[in-house]
């Protein structure tokens, strides 16, 4: 997707109109790839995203992002008495590039399992919001090894930055000006200065052991 393309978003049925791959019937799923882990399983319902996850998912969106780039969504993780059901894991990547190859890293070669640890040699941004059963809430930028670096400050446990079940979060990733930044519900919860800025790369919905719902994904130019 092209800055040009980011300055005039259209949205169609609930998520911006990409390319639907050959045999896809769901245009909203047809937006997504998903990466899971066996006993999982990811669906378009109610003009929204499903994922039921046991052992790990990455739901990949198709289409490249370039920044400067703002991705909004809403987000809900379901507590109905499911078996999937369980306050925790409402993570992303954003602007996630494979070292190996310029390709998307769910294109053939590069595919991953949904296991979170085979993430771990992206560079990315990363938000694992609500993680470790819902203790806590913190921002990463992957450099492509198992380090996977955290500073004391990406590094939150406070109830006020943790999950509730059943509320529907309005989150708001953005890749600008060498910064990257994470709101909920437009307070912004985490800024990083990047000395290496990711100026293009791909972004995902990312959880495991969990039931999210995923809804009115926008993504655009930011605001001046």
């Amino acid at each position: 997707m092209t800055n040009r393309s980011l300055a005039a978003t259209v949205v169609l049925a609930g998520f911006l109109s990409a390319p639907a791959p050959v045999g896809a019937t769901e245009p909203g799923l047809a937006a997504w790839q998903a990466e899971q882990m066996p006993g999982g399983t990811v669906a378009w319902r109610g003009g929204g995203l499903v994922i039921e996850d046991v052992g790990g998912s990455t739901i990949w969106w198709r289409e490249k992002l370039t920044a400067p780039v703002e991705i909004t969504f809403e987000a809900t993780v379901v507590m109905a008495g499911g078996p999937r059901d369980r306050v925790s894991d409402l993570n992303c990547f954003w602007m996630a590039v494979d070292p190996r190859s310029g390709d998307a890293p769910f294109a053939g070669g590069l595919a991953r399992s949904g296991k979170f640890s085979d993430y771990d040699s992206l560079f990315t941004y990363y938000v694992g919001y609500g993680g470790n059963n819902n203790t806590t809430t913190r921002f990463r930028r992957y450099d492509g090894t198992a380090a996977r670096p955290l500073l004391p400050e990406h590094d939150l446990g406070e109830p006020k930055v943790l999950l509730e079940g059943n509320r529907t979060y309005k989150i708001r990733l953005v890749a600008k000006n060498g910064r990257a930044e994470f709101y909920r519900d437009g307070e912004r919860i985490f800024t990083f200065i990047d000395p290496q800025p990711l100026k293009a790369g791909w972004f995902a919905i990312r959880t495991v052991r969990s039931h999210l719902v995923i809804k009115n994904v926008v993504i655009r130019k930011p605001a001046d």
